[in-house]
């Protein structure tokens, strides 16, 4: 079966959810922090492993070994539903513009982790090592962009967002 089935819930959950609940979650969602340094370079790493991994997705095949295939549906799952559920809370931000709510409780960027889960439960599916590599290209261009949103969100919210950061960790 060819794993690019695995994107379609990113796709509906990240674009088309987020796009019926409220227009402008869709934008903030799109927004990229302004970057400086190191983090303009992390940025073209993200976007070409972002680009890399639905399109590598495209070429690969599910594994059909049951173990690989329970373990990898499982953590796939897992990721739908942390995706799903970091969209909704997403949705409806505070009356201050911070999320506070929900799942973001408990992680300041619950959407990075979800979008890291889904895309682990992508590798152990294909059993694709090259897939991997992708994904921690991914994740570690992903911390440096959370990084640039932390010091744009301390600019914009101040004191409030400072306290929320150490009250609520950066991933889980």
């Amino acid at each position: 079966m060819n794993s690019f089935i695995t994107l379609i819930p990113l796709i509906l959950i990240r674009f088309g959810l987020l796009n019926i609940l409220d227009k402008e979650s869709l934008k903030r969602a799109a927004f990229f922090a302004p970057l400086i340094g190191k983090e303009k370079v992390a940025y073209w790493f993200y976007q070409t492993s972002n680009i890399l991994i639905f399109v590598y997705l495209c070429f690969l095949k599910i594994t059909t070994d049951p173990y690989w295939f329970y373990v990898g549906l499982v953590i796939y799952g897992l990721g739908v539903l942390l995706c799903l559920v970091s969209i909704l809370n997403f949705a409806k931000p505070s009356e201050n513009g911070i999320n506070l709510k929900g799942i973001y409780r408990f992680s300041r960027n619950p959407m990075y982790v979800a979008y890291f889960i889904y895309f682990l439960g992508c590798v152990i599916l294909t059993q694709s090592l090259i897939l991997f590599a992708i994904l921690i290209v991914f994740q570690v261009s992903a911390h440096w962009i959370i990084l640039s949103e932390e010091r744009w969100c301390v600019k914009k919210f101040g004191k409030e967002y400072i306290n929320y950061m150490t009250k609520v960790r950066r991933y889980i």
